[in-house]
């Protein structure tokens, strides 16, 4: 018995551990996989959240009410950037990031005009642009911009490509709704032209048949000279323009002074690169419908 004893507990041991091996060998499953993302501005994180669902977590770089364009990054910013699983942003948009993801590189770095046909800067704009970074204000872009991140999501997380593509689907079904509600509100207007405080609509006026005249270049806090605004003053008149369009992360100084000189209304016409309390909406379809009218009525859209 003396003898027995001990064998019995070392089976018993035995046992336990190969039990406790087989536990904690099991796959991870889908269910518990979660993945964490960073994102440069608003537009990208409306895509984002909407794409990851409840299958992880969001962070934008950049804070409500902030200017993107003006976005600078902390040091513990970059750390927590490259910790994550990827990075969404929109390469040449914001310098402070393609730095940050040349200095230290994210696991994964998702630039989402990867398939777009970009535009190029306008000559002579007081800008650091090669191409115009405002792809998102055309919905037809922001369906492929939703694709790319949903791919690119799908080989940093396997388990999750399901989620991923079955929340891109219903996405994908809104935006190409929203791009039919533009084409349909903007394709009776008999006024072609509009004028908005700073040069980030012309995916938009590409899209749909209007002609964008915009009073500072790509950069919302450059300032107009004195012979653009005679320009855009000119240019108003010549398109018979009954508005003059301003933003609500922008100052609209120059607007309502042009507005005022030319007797013409003021409204806003908002280029999405953050929600606030300020926007006519809580997210990029709502503001993008509330725009779509906006342009209707400035326009003269029957």
């Amino acid at each position: 018995m003396k003898l027995g004893t001990p064998l019995i507990a070392l089976f018993a041991t035995a046992l336990a551990l190969t039990g406790c091996s087989s536990v904690g060998s099991a796959p991870t499953t889908g269910a518990t996989s979660k993945v964490t993302v960073t994102v440069a501005a608003y537009p990208l994180q409306f895509l984002t959240e909407r794409i990851v669902g409840e299958a992880g977590t969001v962070t934008n770089l950049t804070q409500p009410g902030a200017e993107p364009h003006d976005l600078e990054l902390t040091a513990k910013q970059i750390a927590e950037m490259a910790a994550t699983d990827a990075v969404v942003y929109i390469a040449g948009f914001q310098a402070a990031v393609d730095d940050a993801i040349a200095s230290t590189p994210p696991k994964l770095a998702i630039d989402v005009t990867a398939g777009l046909s970009l535009l190029k800067a306008l000559p002579g704009a007081e800008t650091n642009h090669a191409t115009d970074p405002h792809v998102w204000l055309s919905p037809a872009n922001m369906v492929t911009m939703a694709q790319t991140i949903s791919a690119k999501l799908s080989t940093t997380k396997p388990e999750l490509a399901s989620t991923f593509a079955a929340n891109t689907t219903k996405l994908v079904a809104e935006l190409g709704a929203l791009d039919a509600s533009f084409k349909t509100g903007l394709s009776t207007c008999s006024i072609k032209a509009f004028v908005t405080s700073h040069t980030a609509f012309a995916y938009l006026a590409n899209s749909y048949g209007l002609e964008q005249i915009g009073i500072a270049g790509l950069e919302p806090s450059e300032e107009p000279t004195a012979a653009r605004i005679a320009e855009v003053q000119k240019l108003a008149k010549q398109y018979g323009v009954s508005t003059i369009f301003f933003e609500t992360l922008a100052s609209d100084a120059v607007a309502k002074s042009i507005a005022g000189d030319l007797g013409l209304k003021t409204a806003v016409l908002d280029p999405i690169e953050g929600i606030t309390k300020a926007s006519a909406g809580t997210n990029y379809l709502e503001v993008m419908a509330s725009n779509l009218k906006a342009l209707q009525e400035a326009n003269k859209c029957s």
